[in-house]
């Protein structure tokens, strides 16, 4: 089952490489007492994510906080170390969190894999966008095509937020 609006976000344990180092961030963690945007890319450096999707995130960072947004946070189903690598080659890191869904678990309880085996990707995301408050879903966003990032934009989380 897909995840939907008013349901609660699933428990999950990501990875986050920052300047300190390897860290754990739980969504209970991440999303207790706060109004996040999180956005699902199917991968780190790949066109569409890279050239569309996340710099519309970096671009709008700031507007997106100013509008009683606490933390923006990416997943891909990548390991922390190219998820590291793609914050620092974006100029995102300590800007936003590069989270690492590493197997997937959260992005299955979500209900939001996909297999682009087809791709020689394998098992990943779909794309989308969340506003969550206090764990609660308060909108969300997929994608029709991976390769497409309108509807789970910044743009549009603007409006909705």
């Amino acid at each position: 089952m897909t995840i939907s609006i008013g349901d609660k976000i699933p428990s999950a344990t990501f990875k986050e490489k920052t300047v300190d180092g390897p860290v754990e961030v739980t969504t209970d963690a991440l999303f207790s007492g706060k109004r996040v945007v999180i956005f699902g890319v199917p991968g780190a450096f790949t066109p569409t994510c890279s050239l569309n999707h996340l710099p519309g995130y970096l671009e709008n960072r700031d507007a997106i906080l100013a509008r009683g947004v606490d933390d923006i946070a990416v997943v891909a189903v990548n390991d922390i170390h190219v998820m590291g690598a793609w914050a620092t080659a974006s100029g995102g890191m300590d800007k936003i969190h590069f989270l690492s869904d590493w197997d997937a678990a959260f992005t299955k309880a979500l209900g939001l894999d996909i297999d682009l085996s087809a791709g020689t990707l394998g098992v990943r995301s779909k794309r989308y966008s969340m506003l969550v408050d206090d764990g609660v879903v308060k909108t969300v966003n997929i994608e029709e095509s991976p390769g497409q990032a309108t509807v789970s934009s910044a743009a549009t989380m603007l409006e909705q937020i």
